[in-house]
């Protein structure tokens, strides 16, 4: 049974952000602008995604 997806793209630059949350967004495989992946729901994703969300748009996939 596959679960549900969100689909992450980034819209926020690293740039002047504080290490961890540039470690988030590689920890999320997003390192260039515009990036999109495909990430299971889980709430580990969900707890990464809120830690960088001003950096990041989420859809539901």
């Amino acid at each position: 049974m596959a679960g549900k997806t969100l689909k992450v793209t980034q819209i926020g630059s690293p740039i002047r952000r504080t290490a961890d949350q540039r470690a988030t967004l590689i920890g999320l495989g997003l390192n260039k602008m515009h990036r999109t992946r495909e990430l299971q729901d889980t709430p580990e994703v969900r707890g990464m995604i809120r830690k960088v969300q001003h950096m990041v748009k989420v859809d539901e996939a």
